[in-house]
């Protein structure tokens, strides 16, 4: 296995820039996902490491070695596709053993890592079918299969489970989590998905329009994002965010643009009167209270979900949500009292980056 080292690469289409600038280092054996939504640059860099797509400016290195100049397969990376793309006429053994077949692998050994890798996954008694007669988590394992066997220095994965349904999903995210765990292998992942990014990830690379907007472990983008895309972006539900100012009289509030009085319970790390944007997660909302720091909210609708209950409420004009576990909130009605405890409060300035 091996580092990947990627020093301030752009990547421009003509007159438009699709990556600005991007530096990240991948240490050996790390599971490194990259998010965010649909055009922000995550794929394209993806494929740059590839080396499908030209680098504009900036370099990459694999394992130390330059790689810009290098053709896909003298790169010694595996990549595993949403489309699987798999040979419909080979069989699931042909589809594995393909690559080392082409490079004249001695037979032994071509039989000895398939048989590996296929105890891995699970495909042992699916070895003879062909594609059309697998299922589409079984297919994706197949994908993998394939890299696997190559004993690449990296596996890059291009939203992989994009074509699988909710169930499958949640079983393949396990399944590659524990296949990092026994292969111990570097590993990039690419997803919109922050569900996957969050489970999967030994640290999240966040990106918006072509930019990285943090790097950092899970629980460090989702307890402590560094602005407002990566507050909103990480966490189901999202964020609730509030634009106002900050008052530290003798009760420290927050004053929303609606006029609406919110007690901070603390001081707000800001100067006083400053223009900001409160943030608080469903599940820091507290549903109960009657206290001086309480206020009364109205029910707007109520979501049950199985595993909790979301709450959309609303202070005056201001619309937010909570997350409760407590089922008494089913038959929520009118108003009920919430807090928002000071050690929930996120606080943005004027440009969204985190105070």
């Amino acid at each position: 296995m091996a580092s990947i080292d990627i020093a301030s690469i752009r990547k421009s289409y003509g007159a438009h820039p699709v990556l600005h600038d991007v530096d990240l280092k991948i240490r050996d054996g790390e599971f490194v996902v990259l998010v965010g939504p649909s055009g922000c640059g995550k794929s394209t860099l993806l494929r740059m490491i590839a080396g499908l797509e030209s680098v504009t400016a900036g370099e990459i290195r694999i394992a130390g070695k330059r790689v810009n100049e290098l053709a896909p397969k003298d790169r010694d990376i595996a990549m595993v596709f949403q489309s699987y793309a798999l040979y419909p006429h080979m069989s699931v053994e042909k589809n594995m053993s393909y690559s080392l077949r082409l490079r004249k692998t001695a037979r032994e050994r071509i039989a000895g890592v398939v048989a590996g890798a296929a105890a891995k996954l699970g495909l042992e008694p699916l070895m003879e079918r062909r594609p059309r007669a697998l299922s589409g988590g079984q297919r994706q394992r197949v994908a993998m299969g394939r890299a696997i066997v190559r004993q690449p220095k990296a596996f890059l994965f291009d939203e992989p489970l994009s074509n699988l349904d909710a169930r499958l999903r949640e079983q393949m995210r396990a399944e590659i989590k524990k296949l990092h765990k026994d292969l111990g292998a570097t590993s990039i992942y690419v997803t919109h998905d922050q569900i996957e990014a969050m489970t999967l990830a030994d640290r999240i690379v966040a990106m918006n329009s072509g930019i990285v907007q943090q790097v950092g472990t899970p629980l460090a983008l989702y307890d402590r994002p560094a602005n407002l895309f990566v507050a909103g972006f990480m966490g189901s539900p999202g964020m609730n965010f509030f634009e106002g100012t900050c008052h530290a009289s003798e009760t420290p509030r927050f004053e929303t643009v609606d006029n609406v009085a919110i007690p901070l319970g603390a001081p707000a790390p800001v100067a006083e009167g400053a223009s900001v944007t409160l943030g608080i997660r469903p599940e820091h909302v507290v549903l109960a209270g009657h206290g001086p720091d309480a206020l009364f909210a109205q029910v707007d609708l109520v979501e049950p979900t199985g595993f909790g209950i979301i709450l959309h409420l609303s202070l005056g004009p201001s619309s937010f949500k909570a997350f409760t576990s407590d089922r008494s909130f089913l038959t929520a009605s009118g108003t009920i009292p919430v807090r928002f405890p000071a050690l929930g409060l996120h606080f943005f300035d004027r440009e969204g980056r985190r105070v």
